[in-house]
């Protein structure tokens, strides 16, 4: 079994789980169970970045004590997660005592180093984004203010600060990306990271005094870490560092990570750096993805236009819209969350393509053939063509999964669907039952095995459907798994009374 260590960011607790933070859940999900069924041994990391100046601001005007308001807001998060039918290993929190532990012992890892040094900060720092901007980053506005690239105010700070030589390792990044290619994906963020690191690294501020919510600096209690060090590091934490002879560690060490495009930078630039500076191998490969708008408007609150998951599930369903998320938009990409792409998506493809193929070839078995098909595995051209076509259909959506292109390896599995469908228009059963019941039943087991391989492809991406479809072809839910994908189950099937898995939604719903 080949490790696979797999990460959410963790989230940000200032304010409650949005669509995004499901969107990146999801994915990461998808990937593990896709890894599961490839017999690989996955850990799935999630959890909560709890510590920073905006948090403690958000605590302030709740009228919470810093602690009391992330244990509140954290298990916001934690108890999304299986609400999205993700399978996490751990979900982890930066107050925890384990990661305090963890980011302490990296700053003496890079202090020992000689990594950091005790100097002065003084530029422009935007507290939304707990990010340093340059000044050539910044936007200008009308009543010229500036505003960090992200929109968010950006203010003066000047204050003693630990730096880290990010500035020695501006060549170090290059040759390694340059080695490793695949390390950033898609490929549009990967120039993004190059063309950043080329435009010249400065070394980075990593220490903060003028709040105190924060892991304190080893040796010096006016600092607490720069919540990007102390963020980062809990990747680290959940497998046993600093105990780098930790078996865990040792085995899945280094990971993927898959974060948003807003925070590519620390991820893609920072985090390999400080792991380089500390003697440890960068990330295998980090994805970033892109930005959803809501019926083509940017998510605000101001504009009021947030989507809650819990919302958008209960009227749409959780399946249903774990398939609309990376079905509709290429997975890196951005996204428009819009009620008629969902209804349409549904409808087209999880009703009329997959719904129709289950309904139609059960109910004739139900009603037809005694609720049994037999395979005498005398099969025509016809048959095997689209038998054939499954095995390649399954290695192409196996490359795409493997290379986080979602998107492609569903439109592979609705390809097959959609072939199955004119293979029993033009197989006519139902007129076979008059002439032909030996090939009727080869034609109806043909028709279950596209089914079934499908199911087994789609079990990432809508894992209780999945399990429904198991049912009504009355298989284990313990047969979905790559290793029997090709192979006929038995040649006698009974088939359960289907029942309808995805109903179709009118659009004005």
């Amino acid at each position: 079994m080949n490790p696979f260590y797999i990460t959410t960011p963790i989230y940000y607790v200032n304010d409650k789980p949005h669509i995004g933070h499901a969107y990146t859940t999801i994915a990461c999900d998808i990937i593990s169970r896709f890894n599961k069924l490839l017999n690989n041994d996955v850990y799935f990391l999630s959890g909560t970045d709890e510590h920073g100046q905006k948090v403690e601001k958000a605590a302030i005007e709740k009228n919470y004590s810093s602690q009391d308001f992330v244990d509140l807001m954290s298990e916001n998060f934690r108890k999304i997660v299986p609400y999205l039918n993700c399978e996490i290993n751990d979900f982890i929190r930066t107050t925890e005592s384990r990661h305090k532990k963890a980011s302490q012992a990296l700053w003496m890892k890079l202090n020992d180093n000689n990594q950091i040094y005790l100097s002065n900060y003084e530029g422009w720092y935007s507290v939304r984004d707990e990010a340093f901007y340059s000044e050539n980053e910044l936007i200008k506005k009308e009543d010229d203010k500036f505003v960090a690239p992200s929109g968010a105010s950006v203010e003066w700070v000047k204050e003693e600060s630990y730096f880290f030589k990010l500035s020695e390792w501006e060549n170090k990044l290059l040759d390694y990306y340059q080695s490793y290619p695949d390390s950033i994906k898609p490929k549009s963020r990967y120039n993004e990271v190059i063309s950043f690191i080329k435009s010249g690294l400065k070394d980075l501020s990593i220490s903060r005094t003028t709040f105190k919510w924060g892991v304190q600096v080893p040796n010096n209690e006016k600092h607490v870490m720069y919540v990007w060090i102390d963020a980062l590091c809990n990747y680290l934490t959940s497998i046993g560092y600093p105990n780098e002879k930790k078996p865990e560690f040792i085995r899945y060490w280094p990971g993927i990570h898959f974060v948003g495009k807003d925070i590519l930078r620390f991820h893609a630039v920072y985090w390999p750096a400080f792991l380089m500076a500390a003697n440890l191998d960068p990330p295998k490969t980090i994805f970033a993805h892109g930005w959803w708008t809501n019926e083509g408007q940017k998510i605000s609150k101001s504009i009021g236009n947030v989507i809650d998951p819990y919302d958008i599930i209960e009227r749409y369903g959780l399946d249903q819209i774990r398939f609309f998320l990376f079905r509709e938009v290429p997975f890196g990409n951005d996204g428009d969350f819009s009620k008629e792409a969902i209804i349409r998506r549904i409808n087209s493809d999880l009703s009329n393509n997959l719904g129709n193929l289950i309904q139609r070839v059960c109910s004739f078995i139900k009603k037809n053939n005694n609720s049994q098909v037999e395979n005498s595995f005398n099969f025509l051209e016809a048959d095997k063509i689209l038998l054939n076509l499954s095995l390649k259909k399954f290695e192409n959506y196996k490359s795409y999964m493997k290379n986080y292109e979602i998107d492609k390896a569903i439109k592979e599995i609705f390809e097959l669907l959609s072939l199955a469908n004119i293979y029993v228009d033009n197989q006519e059963p139902w007129k076979l039952k008059k002439t032909d019941t030996q090939r009727m039943n080869v034609v109806l087991s043909v028709c279950v095995e596209i089914i079934r391989r499908s199911t087994i492809m789609l079990y990432p991406i809508i894992p209780n459907s999945s399990k429904k479809i198991f049912s009504i072809l009355n298989l284990n839910i313990k047969d979905i798994n790559f290793d029997n994908y090709d192979k006929f189950t038995k040649n006698k099937i009974s088939i359960k009374d289907p029942f309808p898995i995805f109903p179709r939604i009118e659009i004005n719903d």
